[in-house]
Formats: C-alpha cells, structure tokens, sequence
C-alpha cells in the first residue's frame, strides 16, 4: 500500500493581507495510519425569553414514542437527535423575599444557578455561568474560548425591570459574579472578528470607508487557497469548498442587508444589529455559530436568540404585536395563541440551526452528533412567572454519550444545573458545584 498524503497542521490557516480563515477539520490533517483524532465536542446554549405555552411544548408521555406537541413539532424530522427533558427547575429565578423582577432574575440565573442581587446601580453580583466555567477550562485550545451573541440590543447598564439592572436581562454570561459578558448583537462585527480584522474600535466613519472599498476575505486568502487545495485529496478537496462557499454566502448577505433602506415604519420594531428583520437577523447569527464550530475556533457559544422582557414584534409572520405583553395574556385565547405562533417561530429558525450541523461532515458522524446545544428559557410559564418544570430541549448526542430520541423527566425539584454538570462531564471539564447544583443528571445515558 502506498501512503501518499501529506499531513497538515490542525492550526493550518488561509492567510491573505489582513484576513486569516480557519479550516475545518480535514483528512489531511490526520497522519496517515495514525489513531483516528477523538472529535472536540461543541457546547451551546440558545436562549428564548418570556416563557413557552408550555401546553403546547410538554409530549404527554415521556420515553422514546412521544407525540411533539404543536410548539416542537418543526422538530419532527430530527426527533432522533432530540432529548426533551421536563421537570427541570431554576429556583434562584424566584424572588426569594426580593419582590417583582423574575425577568432579570430568569435571565441572570439561567446559566448560573445564583439568585442575583437586586440592584439597578455597579454593584450587580450573579454568578459564573456554565459556558464561562467550560471556556476557562478549555482555554488555549481554539481561537476563542467562547462566543457570546445576540439578536437583540444588550445595554447593560440601567434599570430593566423593577429595580434590576440591565446587565441581568441582557447577558445570559457571567465570567465572575460581578463580570457579565454582553452578546455582541451585530453579525458585521461576529464575521470580523472570526474571519477577518478583529479591530472592532474604529470609528462608524472609518468603518464606512473600509467597507465601501473591502474585498471579500476569500479575495485576500484567494492566493493561498490555491496552494493549499492542489496538495489535498478528493475529499478534503470537497470539504474546503463547502466551507468557503459558506464563508461567501454569509458575506453576501451581510452585505447585503447593510445596503438595504433601513428606515422602518411602525409597528415594526427594528432590530439594534443587521438585518433588520428577525428571521434573517436569526439565521444569519445562527450561521455564523455553524462557521465558528465547523472551523472549530470556538466550542463554546451562548446566543440570546431573544432577550428577557423582550417587546419584539413579528410581522414576518403576521403578529404585530409585541411579545411580552402577549405573554402576559390572563387567558386570553387570541393571545396564548399569537404566543403559541411566536414560540414555533423561533423554534423553526433552531430547527434549520440543527438540521445545518447534522449536515455538515465531522469525524465519522456530523458536527450535530459532536455537539451539545441546550435550548430554553429560564421561566415555563411566562403569564405567571413560573421557573418550575422549564422548557429545556438538548440536541446532539455529545460524542456518542447521550442517548437521543426520547423525552425524560427529571426527579421533582431537581435544579437545571443538574444537567450543566452532566454536560461539562463530556466536555472534560468537571468542577464539584454550579451554582444550586445537587449532582448530575446520570439519565442522559438513558441507563
């Protein structure tokens, strides 16, 4: 047998004037006859705000033959790669002597498992949130160690909900107890800083220019693709093209909606970032958490798909009217069902999410299989403020060490951090405590 392959670095990267690309995950980059490389695993988590009608979301049965209910069932062709798991609580969401506020303590727990301190001023205090825990671990090993990102404006500074500061309902990522980490809410800036400049402080004027006269990244890379595509087999050949034709799809549209008019008539709410409206704000952020795992320069993402308290309106699909008054609806039944529609909107924009990472190659699987994605918010009932029993939906099999396809439910009163540590566990990362945790959620393996 003749062994002709020639090795790359797993650090290769296409380099142009300004502008470097990581690549995903080649052959090549295997030793030829050496030991397959055991696949990173990816960690994500994706929340939604106000709460779910839950009605709509829970399967009356649990095990592998349950029936998704309507909110899920955008969901049914990845079903297999689903574990919906119920009974999950976040009891430091609750007021806990504090009063009104569930909505910045909703957010601010939810990753955490830490009550936060009622305040409006500089004195905020959470707690480290899971991502945060994985990323200072598994720093050193990718170019970032972790991404956090939004689609909503992420001020953090203020009063956002009874006395709670803004920092609490923006920022699902706390580095320390009193260090939140905002999302960055503009796709412009995430596509620079992952493949391109990452000198974000330039003026709007600057940046104008810059952009009036910017090549594409692939332009600028264009000479050292050449070299590296010649020396690679087939498939990487495949791969490489892929990849780059994503890269050039995203850029497109980027630059697409920063040359759409941007003045937008009421009641249409505009988005703080690019585009302007929501499902393609969503899917271009998504997409973009798809590049960085696939090119593996992060394996940790947090997106705040909506921010707690959130007043979006969706007019894309015919409901004018603000969220979360609609959540508020006193059972009303044209609201729960303007709320029911919201819900299975955003759940159709994760479920194209998925069904991307399943369909990208990694290893001897896809990159969902290698992935765990935790979707869901920290308050089940958003009409009356309920952080029992919360909507959490876990997608990919986590390397193989999760079993997928099936809705479980955990013991009565078992905290959501529960499942963190689970999930850190297959990440190699295994702090004693997050937060209110009591343990692992050992039911994941379905022994």
């Amino acid at each position: 047998m003749i062994i002709s392959r020639k090795h790359l670095s797993r650090r290769t990267m296409l380099k142009g004037m300004g502008a470097a690309i990581a690549l995903p995950m080649l052959d090549a980059m295997t030793p030829a006859l050496a030991t397959p490389v055991k696949r990173p695993r990816r960690l994500g988590f994706v929340y939604v705000a106000n709460g779910i009608i839950m009605e709509e979301w829970t399967p009356k049965t649990l095990g592998r033959n349950y029936e998704m209910k309507r909110v899920l069932k955008p969901l049914e062709k990845l079903r297999e790669d689903l574990l919906l798991i119920s009974g999950l609580d976040d009891y430091n969401g609750k007021a806990l002597g504090d009063g009104a506020g569930d909505h910045a303590r909703a957010g601010a727990s939810f990753l955490t498992g830490v009550h936060c301190r009622k305040t409006a001023g500089a004195d905020i205090r959470g707690g480290v949130s899971v991502d945060q825990i994985a990323a200072q671990k598994l720093a050193g090993q990718t170019r970032f160690a972790s991404l956090e990102l939004g689609c909503e404006d992420s001020r953090t500074v203020g009063n956002c909900d009874s006395g709670y500061s803004c920092a609490y309902t923006n920022s699902l990522a706390w580095r320390t107890p009193t260090t939140p980490m905002p999302p960055e809410v503009n796709p412009r800036l995430v596509f620079e800083r992952l493949f391109g400049t990452d000198d974000v402080t330039v003026s709007p004027e600057v940046r104008a220019r810059r952009q009036a006269n910017r090549r594409s990244i692939l332009d600028l890379v264009r000479e050292d693709t050449q070299n590296l595509v010649k020396n690679l087999g087939a498939a990487d050949r495949r791969k490489i093209d892929e990849y780059l034709f994503a890269v050039r799809e995203i850029e497109t549209r980027i630059a697409k909606a920063e040359a759409e008019h941007r003045e937008v008539l009421p009641p249409f709410e505009k988005p703080a970032g690019i585009p302007i409206y929501f499902r393609d704000y969503a899917r271009l952020t998504y997409d973009l958490m798809a590049l960085a795992f696939q090119s593996d320069l992060t394996r940790v993402i947090t997106l705040v798909l909506t921010r707690e308290g959130s007043n979006r309106v969706y007019p894309e699909i015919g409901i004018p009217d603000p969220h979360h008054p609609l959540t508020h609806h006193m059972n009303n039944k044209e609201w729960i069902e303007k709320v029911t529609q919201i819900n299975t909107h955003h759940i159709e924009l994760h479920a194209e999410f998925l069904a991307k990472l399943k369909a990208t190659p990694d290893g001897d699987g896809n990159l969902l299989d290698n992935s765990m994605i935790v979707y869901g918010s920290g308050l089940s009932d958003g009409n009356r403020h309920l952080h029992e029993d919360l909507p959490v939906l876990l997608a990919g099999r986590g390397g193989g060490t999760i079993e997928t396809g099936r809705h479980m439910r955990a013991a009565a009163g078992t905290p959501m951090t529960n499942l963190y540590l689970s999930l850190l566990e297959r990440m190699g990362v295994e702090p004693e405590k997050i937060g209110d945790s009591t343990g692992k959620l050992t039911e994941l393996s379905g022994l």
